[in-house]
């Protein structure tokens, strides 16, 4: 039977008192609730997914300037995927179709093979597996590269997250990173800063107030297993967390203050990243898979909403 949902073939988990939906359509987490408290700011089984709500951001996140950069000696240039600011934006499985591999209650593992293309000759075999336990939702990426040669490579995702019944401004916000990349009016960096003592300084818990983010923070603040956590806490002490392993170096956080409707400011889009903005030019912290070399990195949400 053809599934008309703009999102696709739609796989809930359940573990406890939390479910998860993660969706055909690229392979992303439509929602994740606890108690039926939305902990992800989702969107519905009849929706378009909205702003990039929940999306898994492979081979590339963020944005790319003029779509054109140069790897191995050759010059590629993508789709111009952001029309407006001229940029190729957020990778390129964002809105193909992937397959289940694995399935059980509370875990699934889904699969995308992307095949060579203009602007990204490449083919890579790409995996998500998405798990529910006692810790909250655990993600883990994978991608092969079953290509000749080597493939440049980054992983980025897109959950818009919140305290159910808390508005953001009156969230304690912290951010583990010493310094933030300053961007141009096509939000791609042109330099970085340190954020000790300043309005960005979130390495201590403090109340995000009226602060609109849509900046990406590294130099990252690592605990003793090499990850990071970035963590929202309402003032009744309940609380949201995402973390992320060794394997990703930066942080993009976005107030969600362009929007408009109903989603204006009304989530934090926690965007765990292996690489900065226009990585794909600049080579910072680009992952280069060499031919049949697998790369693999885990991130999560854990919660606090117990009365």
């Amino acid at each position: 039977m053809t599934d008309f949902r703009p999102s696709g073939t739609q796989w809930t988990l359940t573990y406890g008192a939390q479910t998860a939906t993660v969706v055909e359509v690229g392979g992303g987490l439509r929602d994740y609730a606890v108690d039926g408290n939305e902990i992800l700011d989702g969107y519905a089984e009849d929706e378009l997914c909205p702003a990039g709500a929940g999306q898994v951001l492979m081979p590339w996140p963020n944005r790319i300037r003029d779509g054109h950069y140069r790897f191995g000696g050759s010059a590629h240039q993508l789709p111009l995927s952001e029309v407006a600011l001229h940029n190729a934006i957020h990778g390129l499985v964002r809105w193909l179709p992937w397959q289940v591999v694995d399935r059980s209650d509370a875990a699934i593992t889904v699969e995308c093979g992307l095949e060579p293309q203009v602007g990204y000759p490449w083919r890579l075999s790409l995996r998500v597996a998405y798990t529910l336990g006692e810790d909250g939702l655990t993600v883990t990426h994978s991608a092969v590269n079953r290509s000749a040669d080597p493939a440049p490579f980054g992983v980025g995702t897109h959950p818009y997250l919140r305290v159910p019944g808390a508005a953001i401004d009156d969230l304690t916000l912290t951010v583990p990173a010493r310094t933030r990349l300053l961007v141009d009016g096509r939000m791609l960096p042109i330099g970085a800063a340190k954020v000790a003592g300043g309005e960005f300084d979130f390495t201590e818990p403090r109340r995000l107030g009226a602060l609109e983010l849509d900046t990406a923070f590294g130099d990252l603040v690592r605990d003793e297993a090499g990850g990071s956590a970035v963590s929202l806490v309402a003032p009744d002490g309940r609380a949201v967390e995402v973390w992320a392993d060794e394997k990703f170096h930066w942080w993009q956080l976005f107030t969600a203050h362009t929007l408009t409707g109903e989603r204006h400011r009304r989530a934090i889009a926690v965007e765990p990243m292996t690489c900065p903005p226009d990585a794909m030019r600049s080579g910072r912290d680009l992952i280069e898979l060499a031919p049949g070399e697998t790369w693999t990195g885990t991130w999560g949400i854990r919660h606090r909403l117990g009365a």
